[in-house]
């Protein structure tokens, strides 16, 4: 993301209390995305052919399958990253090559896997290059800037470490911070691709928390890939189970997460029993590809 225009980053006036304003827009207008007969590759290799999706708009979507399926390639395309051999994709109905790099920008965000942040770069200097869409010559940072960066950082509980840099924080922390990046882009649609990598697992549960509140809360259109199921059945309000660049099923946890889906799925012999804590679907495996 290119460098916010007309603001000294790192001066910016730190506030005792930031307005409600980060998610004030997608409550009015979070949009659902479509896809339709995607055709998608790198060069020869074909990575899903007829792929359709359905993301419903203000909720929690996870895309979910074994690697190589296709599901960070299909968030690239939804991004407009990787543009389809075939096929389309729509937000809101319109089609994602109908708006401008900078309106695109301000109707959806995305955090990639393993961002990178400039060397030195503070954690409020990182937050505040969410407001680069919005700058203009003659609108430049403004105390709404200001306003929509503090909802960010408080948000996301990184408001305590905005003057530190970015290389000092721990990998829960640094990943709070870039997804509190893409909320200063306040943006009414969010894809994050694999948001818990490299992370422990109580930092999986505190950013996979902090991802379902933002959908559910703020009514943003969410979009993760994840690798873990029962995280996904936990935090997710829609499914979406992919293999070999294809929708092998979609819709809420509790009806498409079965033995049979995972086992079709990924080639595991599992038991599917309620989740004590959640009530969503938890999935025990029994056993792995040597007895499918």
């Amino acid at each position: 993301m290119a460098h916010t225009l007309g603001h000294p980053l790192g001066h910016a006036p730190e506030r005792t209390a930031a307005p409600d304003v980060v998610g004030a827009a997608s409550e009015e207008r979070a949009p659902g995305m479509t896809a339709n007969s995607l055709t998608l590759a790198y060069g020869e290799r074909v990575v899903a052919q007829e792929l359709d999706l359905d993301i419903p708009a203000g909720k929690v979507t996870a895309l979910v399958g074994p690697n190589a399926c296709g599901k960070s390639t299909a968030l690239r395309a939804l991004s407009r990253l990787l543009k389809p051999r075939h096929g389309t994709v729509l937000l809101d109905g319109e089609s994602v090559t109908a708006f401008s790099g900078r309106d695109f920008a301000q109707r959806l965000a995305l955090l990639p896997q393993s961002p990178s942040a400039p060397e030195g770069i503070t954690v409020r200097d990182l937050v505040a290059r969410g407001r680069t869409p919005y700058q203009r010559w003659w609108r430049q940072w403004s105390s709404a800037d200001d306003a929509v960066v503090d909802a960010a950082l408080t948000a996301t509980g990184v408001r305590a470490l905005a003057a530190r840099g970015i290389d000092e924080l721990s990998g829960g922390q640094r990943q709070r911070v870039w997804i509190a990046m893409a909320l200063a882009q306040d943006t009414p649609v969010l894809l994050l691709d694999e948001p818990t990598t490299y992370l422990d697992l109580a930092y999986q549960v505190d950013v996979l928390e902090l991802v379902a509140e933002l959908g559910r809360a703020d009514r943003r259109t969410v979009v993760m890939v994840i690798h873990e199921l029962n995280h996904a059945c936990r935090y997710a309000d829609h499914l979406i189970a992919m293999r070999d660049g294809r929708v092998v099923a979609s819709g809420p946890p509790t009806e498409v997460v079965t033995p049979e889906l995972v086992r079709n799925v990924w080639d595991l012999r599992a038991a599917v029993i309620e989740c004590p804590v959640a009530g969503t679907p938890l999935v025990i495996p029994i056993g792995g590809r040597r007895d499918t």
